[in-house]
């Protein structure tokens, strides 16, 4: 049984090429300063360690973002259909400034631990944290925050914050 999907967000070709550009951009001069004028032995292998990082991570980006979030009634996967977490395990969505979220996102935490995953530029788990966003729009994001509040089974107990009534006087 297929079921609807409520929001998606996905990763523009912009902002994929940018951020994998980059990357690689750093990794090369990095690798271009450590065979260029080589340093000291400690110091080239750090260097060589890094501007292999760098390309190793861009590939990575690249790899993930190629990939797309959806949300349905009952969960929260990749378009590929790894699933990331279950409604009814979400306990809050974090939007606010302060959260420890990926850029243009938010972050859910779970009832129940869950292996640790990284998709660079989409989402990151991180036991109980599952943070989504970075290298995606930020009203697609906002829009599957706020469907995946409404969904999730806390939030007919949670309400908005309002503004205290005055005493009349």
């Amino acid at each position: 049984m297929q079921q609807e999907i409520l929001a998606t967000v996905k990763p523009s070709a912009p902002r994929r090429w940018t951020g994998v550009g980059m990357l690689s951009i750093v990794g090369a001069l990095v690798l271009y300063v450590a065979l260029t004028t080589p340093p000291e032995p400690a110091w080239l292998v750090f260097l060589l360690a890094v501007g292999a990082g760098a390309f190793w991570l861009a590939y990575r980006m690249w790899q993930a973002t190629s990939d797309w979030i959806e949300l349905t009634e009952s969960e929260l996967r990749t378009g590929a259909g790894q699933l990331i977490a279950k409604v009814e395990d979400i306990e809050t969505v974090e939007r606010g400034v302060f959260a420890f979220k990926p850029s243009n996102g938010f972050l859910v935490r779970t009832r129940t631990k869950a292996p640790n995953t990284w998709a660079p530029g989409l989402w990151w788990r991180v036991g109980h944290r599952i943070g989504v966003g970075g290298m995606t729009s930020a009203a697609e994001t906002k829009f599957m925050s706020e469907m995946l509040f409404a969904l999730a089974p806390h939030s007919a107990d949670k309400t908005r914050p309002t503004q205290p009534k005055r005493p009349c006087r």
